[in-house]
């Protein structure tokens, strides 16, 4: 068993070097405005005292992340002047030396060993079946290949730049630890995630309701049910103990600086747009190309004449703020209301059918999804909090491997407008087409399928081949590109929203089948 254990370590050891390597090979590539947001942070948190960190504005990227993040970026300050001191200094904007380059890349490099190491928890808690299978095409490798070799990540964190694989270190470690029935370490990652960084609330409802139900009464009925005389006030007040203590420590000087409303002001900033510069491929992107098609039609038709049409709906596709032209407007109270709605029955079933840790994980990415398709302002990026916790269900089983290879592939394929630039054209069609021919031969092999997807899926899916090869290669070499350069963003983001949407569909119907077929016991 313990010589098993050190094979085990040896081939994982081997996949996370290999990915390291190639983070280190793309050091060089083109960085986004999120390197001089990041460089900013660094300058805030390094030369003023933290009583400024939330007011200073002599950069637009203004520290907008909850408390911890602002003090992991101090820390990281006090190992970037030995790097280079001008890159601490606030005046100094879009300041970019190759020791600043080389520093901020390495930081994302060196605290991704926490992403590995979760992703190295969560293969321990896949159960090995015992049928011979060799090491390629065992659950817990392919597995390790997914996270590790996530195709989003390498390009999000290591090209365009964030601290995504950190972050997402923190919720893969919280999901594991509740797979070990560890769920009071389990709650306070989560908390610590979220004076990390705020986009996390989109899951917290999946968290609050197992931890509530699975670990605060300590049984339940043979039919699955309640029993409420086993409630436990002490594991409540733990668990609350807990939670309230790490959001004490990290707004707690604020508060006492009677700072909170212009923290809260930076954290959720509504005064923005309903979609992002970059539209998310969700049901908005959907909403906004309708109204604008219904523009077209009313100006053809005669029914609107130009100038009762708002600017920016018929020129604006990178814009982040107009006013719909048709369709009401939508504002951020509807998309909450929408996020809400679109959440509630997981939640639910979740609450009625707990089925363990298996059942937290489905309402966990149905969360994350219903956020994302009808959020407010949503950011193409935040995909990711769905397709990495996926990645644990689509070796679990066939039908969720097949949802996961089509939100992959769509929300992957949605992420190319943020790598515009020709030099990092072949990057990232290599790495797409690596990680997504990997994912289907993996799982088609790991579940001895030669379909795990329907002919329409198939179908759709072959579509993406023509929309990148136009969006990519055919469109920037025509005229077209300056009268319209958001063509492209709106196809892409338009027809990745419809795999989005269809797969959260399929999410949503595999948990009502499962809720409705579970057998009658005990909460695990």
């Amino acid at each position: 068993m313990a010589a098993s254990r050190v094979e085990d370590w040896k081939w994982f050891l081997v996949l996370a070097a290999g990915v390291s390597l190639l983070k280190c090979l793309l050091i060089p590539t083109y960085h986004s405005t999120d390197f001089e947001v990041h460089r900013n942070w660094l300058a805030i948190t390094h030369s003023l005292p933290i009583s400024q960190w939330y007011y200073e504005d002599t950069s637009e990227w203004t520290l907008d992340y909850p408390p911890l993040f602002a003090w992991f970026e101090y820390l990281l300050s006090q190992i970037g002047r030995y790097f280079d001191k001008e890159m601490l200094a606030v005046q100094n904007l879009n300041y970019g030396s190759t020791a600043t380059i080389i520093f901020q890349r390495l930081t994302v490099i060196f605290t991704d060993i926490l992403f590995m190491y979760a992703a190295r928890e969560c293969c321990r808690c896949i159960p090995e079946k015992k049928d011979g299978k060799e090491l390629f095409k065992r659950p817990a490798f392919v597995l390790a290949v997914l996270l590790l070799w996530n195709f989003g990540l390498l390009i999000v964190d290591h090209i365009h730049f964030q601290y995504n694989g950190f972050l997402f270190g923190l919720l893969l470690l919280s999901v594991a630890r509740l797979f070990q029935n560890r769920n009071l370490e389990s709650a306070l990652l989560f908390a610590i995630l979220l004076n990390f960084k705020h986009i996390f609330l989109y899951v917290a409802p999946a968290y609050g309701i197992y931890l509530l139900r699975s670990y605060c009464f300590t049984s339940s009925k043979p039919d699955g049910s309640l029993k409420w005389n086993t409630f436990s006030f002490l594991r409540l007040a733990s668990l609350g103990l807990i939670v309230c203590s790490v959001f004490a420590v990290s707004f707690g000087p604020f508060i006492a600086m009677g700072q909170l409303p212009q923290v809260l002001s930076r954290l959720f900033p509504f005064k923005r747009g309903l979609c992002h510069a970059y539209w998310a491929p969700n049901f908005w992107a959907l909403y906004n190309v309708i109204d604008k098609a219904l523009s077209v039609i009313g100006l053809k038709c005669g029914f609107l004449n130009i100038e009762s049409i708002p600017k920016a709906s018929m020129t604006g596709g990178l814009v982040q703020e107009f006013q719909h032209t048709v369709l009401p407007s939508v504002s951020p109270l509807t998309t909450l209301i929408c996020t809400f709605i679109s959440i509630m029955p997981a939640v639910c079933c979740l609450w009625l059918k707990c089925r363990g840790p298996y059942g937290f994980l489905h309402c966990l990415i149905l969360c994350a999804l219903g956020s994302f398709l009808f959020g407010w302002h949503v950011h193409e990026k935040a995909i990711l909090i769905a397709i990495l916790p996926l990645s644990l269900l689509a070796v679990k089983g066939k039908k969720e491997a097949g949802i996961f290879l089509v939100l992959s592939t769509t929300g992957h394929l949605s992420l190319f407008p943020l790598l515009f630039t020709a030099q990092e054209l072949p990057i990232k069609i290599l790495l797409m087409l690596l990680f997504t021919v990997y994912s289907f031969s993996a799982l088609r092999d790991l579940f001895r399928e030669d379909r795990l997807l329907s002919w329409l899926e198939v179908l759709y899916l072959c579509g993406l081949i023509p929309l990148g090869i136009f969006c990519e290669l055919f469109y920037p070499l025509t005229p077209w590109k300056e009268r319209f350069p958001f063509l492209p963003l709106l196809l892409t983001s338009v027809y990745c929203a419809l795999g989005v949407m269809q797969s959260w569909l399929k999410l949503y119907i595999l948990l009502l089948n499962e809720s409705a077929t579970v057998k009658p016991k005990k909460d695990q």
